[in-house]
């Protein structure tokens, strides 16, 4: 069972009358998903925010020995509360069983991690490409990799250099940037080694971002004779 603040709850899977329900906790507030898609990029701070608890749910996933296996915008919903919740474990899998190197290739093609597409089975690190991903999205309105076709696309996770995200959108700090771009490595060896170390590049972001705006905050309300330190002596 998992019990996590930010993995949907489900109460109850059942079937009446030959049909099977599902009843679970309410996240009718949009989805990520669609919050790209009505404003083109997302909030830096508030992408972070949606990394490190997206992050803690997957880490807690995993130590139910899970993977998610398809993390997308859309699998993350909003409740009233602006909490993020991970949705549809459809495609989860036991992260200890024996994969088919052979048989067929599940997730989404704009997230999926390299090895995967390669066959060469996948881990967390497998759910953090992806997340990472995800959050690409988020800050800068585009897919890590556009091409003509689905199959471009895919080849291109493989293939192509990662446009690092603050190369898109020049606003986006260079920490939030250097940490997406990382969980992004080609090379699973080479990503963060644990969701607990990219959960702190991305805190260590969002302090460095709430730091600076803060001195921003501080310094459009001092005078401009105050700031320049005129009126504070005597001669």
């Amino acid at each position: 069972c998992l019990n996590h603040t930010n993995i949907i709850h489900i109460y109850a899977f059942d079937e009446l009358e030959g049909m099977r329900y599902l009843v679970m906790e309410v996240a009718d507030n949009g989805s990520l998903d669609g919050r790209i898609e009505d404003h083109g990029v997302i909030d830096e701070l508030l992408t972070l925010d949606v990394g490190i608890k997206m992050s803690s749910a997957l880490e807690s996933a995993l130590a139910q020995n899970l993977l998610h296996r398809d993390l997308k915008p859309s699998n993350i919903l909003f409740n009233k509360e602006n909490e993020p919740k991970l949705v549809d474990f459809g495609l989860a899998v036991n992260a200890d069983a024996d994969q088919d190197l052979h048989g067929t290739v599940w997730g989404t093609p704009y997230y999926i991690a390299p090895e995967k597409v390669k066959r060469e089975g996948e881990t967390f690190l497998s759910d953090m490409y992806s997340l990472a991903g995800t959050l690409y999205h988020a800050l800068t309105g585009h897919v890590p990799f556009e091409a003509p076709s689905i199959e471009e696309v895919v080849a291109a996770h493989v293939h192509t250099d990662l446009t690092p995200p603050n190369h898109v959108v020049q606003s986006i700090t260079q920490p939030t940037s250097d940490a997406i771009y990382r969980a992004m490595a080609k090379e699973p060896s080479h990503r963060y080694q644990s969701y607990g170390e990219f959960i702190m590049a991305l805190e260590n972001a969002r302090s460095q971002l709430l730091v600076s705006q803060m001195r921003s905050e501080v310094a459009a309300a001092v005078p401009p004779s105050e700031a320049s330190g005129k009126g504070w002596f005597r001669r």
